[in-house]
């Protein structure tokens, strides 16, 4: 304590009397009033004559402090008219008092949230030799990464891990963004790389899963030129927002964060779409990271515009938000598409993001089937967490439960044929890629007469992939195929 510093109980003298009661006390002769407490004043040397005190209060009237007046210059005692000045001084007191607190609190939480970056950034550290060799190393021709990179029918996920950052970075180069732009190589490098290492691991929404959604956009631009319809802004951060769209993703879903009253939720759910603008933050966090920022050599408008539209499709990746624009996105394709009209824009970016993102159910068998163990991993993984907490998990997510050829039927059905046949009827010539989630789902149809057959044992759905593979090895051997390694 400070040894100038005079401390006494909230409860005692003048001002204690005041802050519990709220009242004005006006004291004419101050030695004469039993509450005052006059050591002060023989430590001091000081000689109290008259006191004016008044407590502080906030806008819900409760008291935040008291001022105490002492010993009026031009007059005997304080007057009628000096505590009506006083209660109005102490409103501007307590606005005062209020603002420097919630100051204190908005500085305290930007420091928090400094650290809380700092950390993240440490954690994501890339390695300094793979960035310094990327940085010197040419950016390979794309189809030297694969022949087949570009078509459709092509699985990304059979790039290894190590070449996924050089394909991107020929991405970039292919689509003729770094020119456009004016991207520093070494930019892009540390970008690129700091968003792969803000992944987790989860089973499906990891760095793969980024880098496939990603090569769809690619794909899109390589076989149905989509930027003769969007800005070259729009086209920018469209494929931007398909690498970052899922950053930070735990592997629960938006609804788990809200039942289980997550950080998360706390932070976005009274916006909705809390994993989105959780993914959305982190995004945010590389950008502002020095050396990483891919939109800074764009002019103000073009920067603004990019980050709005960054931001809104990666919002857009909630399908409650696709489900939301479908009646919308019908009328636009039974209409055709305006490029004249901004709300057309936002439309077909908001489309193609989402086509994007289910695009491993475009692929053949062999991927989807993958992708689709990949998923149930995770939701079951949700499921018994779920459990373990007392709630009932949704059937999808309950292992004991799902019956997975039909909710994969479901899905194909209702969510990504719709999706893809609108896409087709938008965008001429990528018909091949409904034709190809229409056989999935047929294939899916297939499995669901067999399943049917054979029960799964131990209450645990997911031994349905064993016996999916052992059917599939099965069906190899008595096609003479014996020994070939399905990619």
């Amino acid at each position: 304590m400070n040894m100038n510093e005079l401390r006494i109980p909230i409860d005692q003298g003048i001002a204690g009397h005041v802050a519990t009661t709220g009242e004005i006390l006006n004291i004419k002769d101050a030695y004469s009033h039993p509450l005052f407490y006059s050591g002060v004043d023989h430590s001091t040397g000081f000689r109290t004559r008259n006191i004016l005190c008044f407590p502080i209060k906030n806008e819900g009237h409760e008291i935040v402090g008291v001022a105490e007046l002492c010993n009026k210059i031009n007059g005997p005692c304080f007057s009628t008219y000096d505590e009506e000045l006083a209660q109005a001084f102490s409103i501007y007191c307590g606005i005062s008092l209020v603002h420097s607190l919630l100051y204190k609190k908005v500085a305290d939480a930007q420091h928090r949230s400094k650290l809380s970056n700092e950390l993240m950034m440490y954690h994501m550290k890339v390695n300094e030799d793979e960035t310094a060799r990327l940085i010197v190393d040419k950016i390979p021709e794309i189809t030297s990464i694969h022949p087949d990179v570009s078509i459709f029918s092509f699985t990304p996920r059979v790039i290894y891990d190590d070449q996924t950052i050089p394909c991107c970075l020929a991405m970039f180069e292919d689509m003729g963004m770094i020119n456009r732009w004016r991207i520093h190589k070494e930019t892009l490098v540390k970008f690129v790389l700091m968003v792969k290492k803000g992944y987790r691991d989860p089973p499906y929404h990891n760095w793969y899963h980024a880098f496939s959604v990603s090569h769809f956009c690619y794909l899109l631009y390589k076989n149905l030129r989509i930027d003769q319809l969007l800005t070259d802004v729009e086209l920018f951060a469209l494929f931007v927002a398909c690498l970052c769209h899922d950053l930070d993703h735990r592997g629960t879903n938006n609804a788990f964060q809200v039942s289980s009253k997550s950080v998360l939720a706390a932070l976005y759910s009274s916006e909705g779409s809390v994993l989105e603008r959780h993914h959305f933050a982190q995004a945010m966090c590389i950008l502002n990271t020095e050396g990483c920022n891919i939109f800074e050599n764009l002019n103000k408008r073009d920067y603004e515009q990019a980050l709005d539209l960054f931001q809104e499709i990666i919002l857009a990746t909630d399908l409650a938000h696709h489900l939301s624009a479908v009646k919308d996105l019908e009328t636009m394709a039974k209409e055709g598409y305006d490029k004249s009209n901004p709300r057309c824009h936002t439309l077909l970016t908001c489309l193609l993001m989402t086509s994007c993102d289910l695009s491993d159910q475009t692929k053949g068998w062999g991927t989807t089937k993958k992708i689709a163990e990949l998923i149930y991993q995770e939701f079951f993984r949700q499921g018994d967490l779920e459990k373990s907490m007392g709630y009932r998990p949704h059937e999808m997510m309950d292992r004991e439960k799902a019956f997975i050829p039909d909710l994969q039927i479901s899905f194909l059905e209702n969510i990504a044929m719709p999706l893809y046949r609108i896409l087709g009827d938008l965008l001429p010539g990528s018909e091949c890629v409904y034709e190809a989630v229409k056989a999935n789902r047929d294939t899916w149809m297939q499995i669901r007469e067999t399943a049917k057959h054979k029960p799964i044992t131990h209450g645990n759905s997911f031994d349905f992939f064993k016996m999916l593979d052992e059917d599939d090895d099965m069906s190899l051997v008595n096609n003479g195929e014996g020994g070939k390694e399905n990619h």
